[in-house]
């Protein structure tokens, strides 16, 4: 386990990394993320998909860390804090006592594409906007096996500390990129052999009869304006039945049961 580094000054200039974090989410930092908790913390040191720079922990949860602590690498900074000052440095109150510093790796869409099997599922979202649904839409990808998740120009950032919390690290473990725009995104996936669907209220395939082909790409747009026209126009328009007076569904949630749905039918041909 590294040495925990004590630090008494919430102006010690070790802590940058975490000075004001809502206020530097909102603006950046600059090929950086903050993860906030214990399981998120878990995760990114588990997945080694992106490399943690440091970490920043309440001294009375230093006790209970130490078994994850352990994995770290020694050459990773352990600050440790009474809480005092880490919610100075944070600047609101850290009640999980975890944060850590990582450093983003984030795959090229080429690389990502050609990394892929050649049974594969990925998930696609045009206009994710609230972060809140992109942590969403990471946890159900994660849980339903998705190789990778693309997203469009328009989309949020899946490394924002809250979308990273509500996925429950699922950001930091499912590899991920950015394909342009809506149309470009599904274009390419097209091209790459996949089974393009996009979720829309107007399609004309039943979720329910759906056959998933073995390279499937499941398409989500945002809670309103949904998927747009010039996406719709390359995929295949799917629906799921609803009774009277809703037709929509929110994002995160409509994702988590098409994903099963494919999943699921994925299994039942393998046993056919």
């Amino acid at each position: 386990m590294p040495p925990l580094i004590p630090v008494t000054d919430p102006d010690d200039p070790r802590l940058a990394d975490y000075r004001q974090v809502r206020e530097r989410d909102l603006v950046g930092r600059q090929g950086g993320f903050i993860a906030e908790g214990v399981v998120v913390l878990e995760k990114l040191i588990h997945s080694g998909r992106h490399p943690l720079r440091s970490v920043l922990v309440a001294e009375k949860r230093t006790e209970a860390l130490a078994p994850l602590l352990a994995e770290l690498a020694q050459d990773i900074p352990v600050y440790a804090a009474g809480q005092a000052v880490m919610d100075a440095v944070a600047g609101f109150h850290i009640h999980r006592g975890v944060l850590a510093a990582g450093v983003r790796a984030e795959p090229d869409l080429e690389s990502l594409l050609a990394g892929l099997p050649a049974r594969a599922l990925v998930v696609g979202l045009a206009g994710i906007a609230n972060h809140d649904n992109m942590g969403g839409l990471f946890r159900n990808a994660a849980a339903f096996g998705a190789d990778a998740v693309l997203l469009d120009e328009d989309c949020c950032d899946p490394l924002y500390r809250k979308a990273i919390r509500v996925s429950v690290g699922a950001a930091l473990t499912t590899p991920f990129a950015r394909a342009g725009t809506a149309a470009e995104l599904a274009a390419r996936l097209a091209v790459e052999g996949f089974d393009v669907l996009a979720l829309s209220p107007s399609g004309e395939t039943e979720l329910a009869d759906l056959r998933p082909g073995p390279r499937t790409a499941a398409l989500f747009g945002a809670e309103g304006p949904g998927l747009p026209a010039s996406v719709m126009a390359r995929a295949r328009g799917v629906r799921i039945a609803m009774a009277g007076g809703f037709d929509s569904l929110n994002v995160a949630t409509t994702s988590g049961i098409v994903l099963h749905q494919i999943v699921a039918g994925r299994r039942a041909e393998d046993c056919d």
